[in-house]
């Protein structure tokens, strides 16, 4: 046996195995809300510890319908469930002709066959992701299934010959022979599915005989990365079987060899143990390294286990907490592999995956989505005093480096992102306390109309809505406003208080440069108190080629024909990988950047934006910041940062299922109190978008590092071609309601955050004057 194994002290190794844990998974402790499908309860094995294998004498049918298939599976998804578990024994065709007479009768050469017919209807007809556990399988029959699974399993239980042998708990198993089932786990690999295998303890294996089977679980992953999970399970006996009289495998047995999987498999595996199998010693069992509890059932029994019940989730949640924990759903297809669902996952498969999880991998689960109007969710509270774990050690340190207003590292701002429950909310506190030590409590605002003067474009950003072709539109018809429009526009906005109007639309393939140059001509004759904020990096780029100049002569003569500050939009997200999808023809990353530095450099402020939670991850949103953050220490040109959640409902990328549903909720409160940590002390003004959360979630950004609420937009179209509720001017009164909930002042400001006094009200009175001259 290792030496470090056997001679550690069990408090020892359960340590480093819980600080191995914590390190690679933070405080998050995921199940899978599943409805098992037993699909028969045939098999040719006689496992000597097994009471879900029967004869066909004693289950009558050999096999369960399709339509009582889908009855379970409907129940299920009605339940809340996300997993379909099909359970059944190994070959029973080979054994009992009941089990041959009905598959020839449903035209089945298989068993397997029925099942990847049995999968099929519930991933039609339900929106469960089927799980497959159905023992030895051969490459071309992992092939098969494939397309109907999400993943599969199958316990290796133990590599140990011996206990195949006669007197041993698998003898008369055929299928239960170490070197076969290791073939099938390999099989697997090749065939790129996510694969769930474990330990069985306590049948009368060796110390030493289970470090071997984890290291052969270890050599598989290592060639083929494709073991999502490893159970260690703990042996009940049953009645009525051979082996109901040996002892259950001790609790200490089980820690030591949860916390042994942990060091041998590494941090970034998953580390599971079912929850029913030990429900007294939950909170132990996480100590040893479990990040994990499997699946759980709120509908059907644990038919492997009938006779020991599903924990209740309030008390899963309940003892997880107490661990210092918290609970989350994930699907039947682990986080890590969720995130890649290219690389794992049938074609047909990979559109609900990504349009059910968040950039962890983990499900959506309190049903907001950004721009759709939904009710702002309550997000986890702080744990209470008393409670086991305070906060993480490596949240606590990134964040006392960020307070500190150096660089960040990379890994701490993903570490940031990654966090939930407490440490989420400690992550909130800080930005706050940050935001009030740099700007004080008044939240701000700034009234302004936004004229998007043309949705026709060039470019097919997967991203958006809002741009049409010149004759066929998804949401309302393709337009051009001409300068006469574009004028009156800017006049009625200062006739409502508008002090700013915002510029921006598509591509038009007859615009150039000079078409901009006149655009700002209009609106500065028509209204000229107003300030223009104007043209994304792609116009000014798009504008200075042609008309052959380079990006700085034409930002110098767009100043000079009125252009007063830039909008930060066309960023997305500044990562090229991340570009090549949802913007392939859009400005590059540098570009953006080089744009941007050189409007700075010519004393034309900017806003910087990033539009998230689409195909990025945690790792693109920290370059990103880090990006914003080194060239505002050059140029200190950036009025402010603003978050811009993904809105999916329309948009191109995700209607053909290659993107996420857009950032989840605690996603999007985190970015705003990450930037402003991220940010410090170089970019001040962090903005919360009120048309992409609403009032209320532009409330809880107000409580997690934001200042402003930006502006009142009166006729927005971008976010509304997209899908979204809000846009068409901000409720001040909503928003005023909010920030005395908040006990926060609020006042409007101009665009470069300066006091507005009452010269704009007394310019009012005039320029309505003028609209009614016009009508």
């Amino acid at each position: 046996m290792h030496n470090s194994f056997a001679c550690a002290p069990l408090d020892e190794l359960m340590a480093e195995a819980e600080a191995a844990t914590l390190a690679a998974h933070g405080t998050v402790v995921t199940y899978s809300p599943k409805v098992f499908i037993p699909l028969t309860r045939l098999c040719r094995d006689v496992c000597h510890y097994c009471t879900f294998a029967r004869t066909p004498r004693v289950v009558g049918q050999p096999y369960l319908n399709i339509e009582e298939v889908l009855e379970i599976a409907r129940a299920g998804q009605r339940a809340g469930c996300r997993e379909a578990l099909f359970t059944l024994g190994d070959s029973p065709e080979s054994r009992y002709s009941a089990a041959r007479a009905a598959l020839d009768e449903m035209g089945c050469a298989s068993t397997l066959e029925y099942l990847a017919r049995a999968a099929a209807a519930v991933v039609s007809e339900t929106e469960l992701l089927p799980h497959i556990n159905a023992g030895l399988m051969t490459e071309e029959s992992i092939l098969m299934l494939r397309p109907q699974a999400a993943s599969m399993g199958l316990m290796l239980e133990s590599s140990a010959e011996r206990l195949c042998a006669q007197g041993g708990p698998h003898y008369g198993s055929p299928d239960k022979h170490p070197a076969l089932r290791l073939e099938t786990i390999a099989a697997a690999g090749r065939a790129r599915v996510p694969f769930t295998t474990g330990v069985l303890i306590g049948i009368g294996e060796t110390r030493e005989e289970r470090i071997q089977t984890l290291e052969a679980i270890r050599d598989l992953h290592a060639r083929h990365g494709h073991i999502q999970e490893v159970i260690i399970q703990n042996f009940q006996p049953k009645s009525g079987t051979k082996m109901a009289s040996h002892a259950p495998a001790p609790l200490e047995e089980q820690l030591w060899t949860i916390a042994v999987a942990r060091l041998i498999l590494g941090p970034e595996m998953t580390i599971q143990a079912p929850p029913n199998l030990r429900p007294e010693a939950l909170q132990h069992l996480l100590r040893a390294g479990v990040n994990d509890w499997g699946g759980v059932s709120p509908v059907t029994p644990d038919h492997v286990n009938p006779e020991l019940p599903w924990p209740h989730l309030v008390r899963l949640e309940a003892e997880t907490a107490a661990a210092g924990r918290v609970l989350r759903q994930r699907l039947t297809i682990g986080p890590a592999f969720a995130r890649h669902p290219e690389l794992w996952l049938d074609r047909g498969l990979q559109p609900p995956v990504r349009r059910a999880i968040d950039a962890r991998g983990l499900p959506y689960e309190d049903g907001w989505r950004a721009g759709r109007g939904d009710a702002a969710p309550k997000l986890a509270p702080a744990l209470k005093a008393g409670q086991r774990t305070r906060i993480s050690s490596d949240v606590g340190l990134a964040v006392r480096r960020m307070e500190q207003g150096g660089r960040p590292h990379v890994r701490d701002i993903e570490t940031l992102f990654a966090a939930d429950g407490a440490d989420a909310q400690y992550i909130f506190q800080s930005a706050d306390n940050l935001r009030r030590s740099a700007v004080g409590d008044t939240i701000t605002y700034v009234r302004n109309r936004n004229i998007n003067y043309t949705n026709i474009c060039l470019y097919k950003c997967g991203f958006c809505a809002f741009s049409k072709g010149t004759a066929k539109a998804l949401r309302g018809p393709a337009y051009k406003l001409d300068l006469e429009e574009v004028a009156q526009r800017a006049v009625e906005a200062r006739a409502r208080g508008a002090t700013e109007v915002c510029l921006q639309g598509g591509i038009h393939p007859e615009y150039d440069g000079a078409t901009y140059l006149a655009i700002l001509d209009a609106v500065r004759n028509a209204a000229p108190e107003l300030h223009i904020h104007a043209f994304s990096p792609l116009e000014i780029s798009h504008g200075a080629t042609t008309l052959g100049l380079s990006v700085e002569e034409f930002l110098i003569q767009l100043k000079e024909a009125g252009l007063s500050t830039l909008p930060g939009t066309a960023a997305e997200t500044l990562d090229d990988d991340v570009r090549a999808i949802i913007c392939p023809d859009k400005v590059s990353a540098a570009q953006w950047v080089e744009v941007m530095r050189a409007a700075h450099r010519n004393d034309l402020r900017s806003t910087a934006t990033i539009m998230f939670g689409h195909v990025d991850g945690y790792a693109h949103w920290a370059q990103h910041l880090l990006t914003v953050r080194d060239l505002q220490e050059d140029t200190r040109g950036f009025t402010e940062f603003v978050p811009l959640p993904f809105v999916h409902m329309e948009a191109p990328i995700w209607r053909k299922g290659a993107a996420r549903s857009g950032p989840s909720y605690r996603e999007a409160v985190l970015m705003h109190a990450v930037a402003r940590l991220a940010l410090h002390p170089l970019i001040p003004n962090i903005q919360t978008s009120w048309v992409k959360m609403g009032v209320d979630g532009a409330a809880a950004c107000l409580q997690a590092g934001a200042n402003d609420v930006g502006g009142t937009l009166m006729s927005e179209s971008i976010t509304r071609a997209a899908g979204g509720a809000n846009g068409q001017d901000l409720n001040l009164d909503a928003m005023a309601e909010a920030a005395a909930r908040l006990c926060r002042p609020m006042r409007q400001r101009s665009t470069l955050y300066q006091s507005v006094d009452g010269r704009a009200s007394q310019t009012q009175a005039r320029i309505l004057s003028q609209v009614s001259s016009h009508e």
